[in-house]
């Protein structure tokens, strides 16, 4: 059954006349891509692989959105070997990784699909298991959002285990280890609601690295089920030290996740539990890649960023923080948790004022903290880092009635 109470705003009209004519689907694979040629066709032979296997009686497709590649990443893409059917376009809209999921959710709310599973176009550890624990929840009716649950090196993540993840499971009660992951199964239900949002909330910074957390978030606040957490074992992808590549992700993820803070203020106000996401399948035992970061560079960064950032850090922050801040620059650049959570929650309210200078103001501070994590860290194993990211969320929660009461006095 193709619905039409939905204008598809992001699918080029041919096709969507095509996949119309050749579904209706079960089951969509979604892959978006900007130049990922050397791996996309690996996961999607890979993603193949799980639908045959675990699904074979379900009517499944595998698509890439790709955002203007210059790489031959389509090519790629449909020269893989698969039984599922295979289906490529660039995206229309505005350029990011938020667009092309968009234009997924588009098709599978036209088509009707029951679930929809997102890969990341750079992965290498992808197994055909990961596509029966992100959709089978969903197609078991015990949830219509499946997160990733991965072992991942210490050092990969820093923006989760520095903020999304203490921030998110604090706010609204439940504990998503990866709120930005990548890797998603998504129910009608929730397809339905995101494709469903006003264009004003997708023509963001969700249109580009927001989407995930965004995602996350809504679903957390909006479904009708409790999220749940798929084990897929170790991420191996293409990983980026923080202090010289995730800039503008950092901008984007931030900056939707004090937006959303905004939006749901009425609900997080009001939790005060956390509840663990149940977590299907066995939890794997794996040693990640390792991962080489430049903790001078950070620094270095951090020093400079407040000093060049002075004085906005002196119009945003209170006397308080912006005197530590401060001190911070032309010590050693080391940003502890006590002083980060603080920043962490007084930049939450003061984003939409602050919303143009605030992010870059809080850029060199996060690269502060990242630094203090990797030298406190050095020398731990992963379940002894592990840890310390534990004790990071601890501490988040012990003092969410200090940000309940910034909120309330600010509002």
């Amino acid at each position: 059954m193709i619905k039409q109470d939905l204008k598809a705003y992001t699918v080029p009209e041919e096709f969507l006349e095509k996949i119309v004519s050749n579904g209706p689907y079960d089951l969509i694979v979604g892959i978006p891509s900007y130049n990922n040629a050397d791996t996309i066709r690996y996961v999607a032979e890979i993603a193949d692989k799980g639908l045959q296997k675990y699904f074979s009686s379900l009517k499944s497709c595998i698509i890439n959105s790709d955002g203007g590649s210059s790489d031959n990443t389509r090519e790629v893409f449909l020269s893989s070997q698969t039984f599922s059917d295979l289906y490529t376009f660039v995206y229309n809209g505005i350029s990011g990784k938020g667009t092309a999921m968009r234009s997924i959710f588009e098709i599978a709310h036209l088509v009707n699909a029951k679930a929809v599973v997102f890969l990341d176009s750079d992965l290498r550890s992808v197994e055909p298991f990961w596509i029966e624990r992100l959709l089978k929840p969903i197609l078991d009716g015990k949830t219509s959002y499946v997160a990733p649950y991965y072992i991942r090196h210490k050092y990969d993540g820093t923006i989760t285990n520095s903020i999304c993840y203490p921030l998110t499971t604090i706010l609204y009660g439940q504990k998503i280890r990866q709120p930005i992951g990548g890797d998603f199964g998504v129910g009608r239900e929730m397809i339905d609601i995101y494709v469903k949002k006003p264009l004003e909330i997708w023509d963001s910074d969700i249109s580009k690295f927001g989407i995930d957390i965004w995602m996350t978030t809504t679903a957390i606040n909006e479904s009708f089920f409790p999220v749940y957490q798929a084990s897929l074992g170790a991420k191996i992808h293409d990983v980026k030290d923080p202090g010289k590549h995730l800039g503008n992700m950092f901008r984007e993820v931030v900056g939707t996740l004090f937006n959303l803070m905004d939006f749901y203020k009425d609900k997080w106000m009001n939790v005060m539990k956390i509840v663990d996401a149940p977590i299907f399948g066995e939890i794997l035992q794996i040693t990640p890649e390792a991962i080489t970061v430049d903790i001078e560079n950070l620094l270095k960064k951090c020093k400079n960023g407040i000093i060049e950032k002075q004085e906005s850090v002196l119009k945003i922050f209170s006397n308080d923080l912006s005197e530590k801040l401060i001190k911070v620059a032309n010590l050693d650049g080391r940003v502890n948790e006590d002083l980060w959570i603080s920043v962490i929650f007084e930049l939450s309210k003061k984003y939409k004022e602050y919303k143009d200078e605030l992010i870059g103001v809080l850029v060199p501070i996060y690269f502060g903290k990242t630094a203090d994590f990797v030298i406190k860290t050095e020398d731990m194993t992963m379940e002894e880092a592990e840890k310390e990211i534990e004790k990071l969320l601890g501490k988040f929660f012990e003092r969410k009635g200090e940000l309940i009461d910034l909120w309330r006095k600010l509002n």
